[in-house]
């Protein structure tokens, strides 16, 4: 069974933190997570991701009474777990998936946010396969075919694996029509 994966994360020419991971099953069960842990003063220094990803974040703008001049991570939030706990919930929900397989969309980055859960690649708990598909090559050897558009959710990790969910049945259906 496919997982789409999609990771949100700081890559800044000396490390890749996760900032936030989804995971979409085949058959619409879901994992969804942001890292308490991440280097916010570091993310929010990087102008595209304050652009980009931190506002689909759950970020606290105010106290209640005044503005803040900065937004701060909503660490209170559901979603926001601290990084040990997330490589917890990411193994089970992999390893608990039959057959797993892999898919991400430009998908090289993701394994490696992945990967580093669990320390070198080589250290991969049992059942997390050890690379993830691409939907972008799948994409490129059918021709590069008119894609769905993402009507809205860009950059939040969550609305990315659904829609890189979305890409990959389109495509299937576009090789299935084309046969």
């Amino acid at each position: 069974m496919r997982i789409y994966m999609d990771w949100e994360f700081l890559e800044d020419g000396e490390t890749i933190a996760p900032i936030s991971v989804a995971l979409v099953r085949e058959d619409g069960r879901e994992y969804y997570a942001v890292n308490a842990d991440m280097p916010w003063s570091r993310i929010m220094r990087h102008d595209w991701l304050r652009a980009n990803v931190v506002p689909s974040l759950p970020i606290v703008k105010h106290d209640g009474i005044r503005p803040f001049r900065k937004p701060f991570l909503d660490r209170t939030h559901p979603d926001v777990k601290h990084i040990d706990q997330i490589a917890a919930e990411v193994h089970r929900f992999i390893v608990d998936t039959p057959s797993v397989e892999l898919w991400g969309w430009y998908s090289a980055y993701d394994h490696v946010c992945l990967a580093w859960l669990y320390g070198p690649m080589s250290d991969l708990p049992t059942g997390i396969p050890m690379w993830t598909n691409d939907v972008r090559q799948e994409h490129l050897r059918l021709g590069e075919p008119q894609m769905p558009e993402q009507e809205s959710g860009v950059h939040n990790a969550l609305a990315d694996a659904r829609h890189i969910k979305v890409m990959a049945e389109f495509l299937a259906d576009h090789e299935r029509k084309a046969a």
